[in-house]
């Protein structure tokens, strides 16, 4: 079985910038696992610093509007990774799923970290690149140019061991029923 995973797509990381093209794609899969039946699981992380967006009981801390009602589960974290110390691995083994497909905020640390625990517990991963998106850029990392997004999707992708797709590629392979 396969499920989505919706990571961090929370009022504080959305409404930092304009991520209206990643969560069209981010709604447009959550309806296609509807339509399939399979489960949805969105994930939240939760900061104790009062400062942060993320601050546990805050507006920040809360579901987007655009995905907040397509939750089946959810699964809540306070690490990067979304099965540190979290109920989901224990979630996808009670589903029987198999194969998970990663979406959400943050792509460099709570979207890789998620893929790469995920790969570790031998589920299949399926990241599909531009439905995640990030809060920094370049200048953030003192790399002026860096499309954060495509090197992250480049090195998980030249692991062999993650499957990195975009949005149309998504589609072609799974949506239409190619994969199941």
């Amino acid at each position: 079985m396969q499920a989505l995973l919706v990571i961090d797509v929370q009022n504080g990381i959305v409404n930092f910038k304009d991520f209206s093209e990643e969560l069209t794609k981010i709604q447009h899969i959550i309806q296609d696992f509807k339509a399939k039946k399979l489960p949805v699981i969105m994930v939240r992380h939760f900061d104790e610093v009062e400062e942060s967006p993320l601050y546990r009981g805050s507006e920040g801390s809360e579901l987007h509007e655009s995905v907040k009602e397509y939750a089946d589960y959810v699964v809540e974290k306070t690490t990067p990774s979304s099965f540190f110390q979290t109920n989901l691995a224990g979630l996808l083994d009670e589903l029987g799923v198999k194969q998970i497909f990663i979406t959400g905020f943050n792509t460099e640390f709570c979207c890789m970290f998620t893929a790469i625990s995920a790969f570790d517990r031998g589920y299949d991963v399926t990241f599909i690149e531009d439905a995640t998106g990030t809060t920094n850029d370049g200048e953030t990392y003192e790399m002026a140019n860096l499309d954060i997004r495509d090197f992250v999707g480049t090195a998980l992708h030249w692991s062999d061991v993650i499957e990195v797709l975009d949005f149309e590629e998504y589609k072609e392979s799974y949506q239409y029923g190619a994969s199941s």
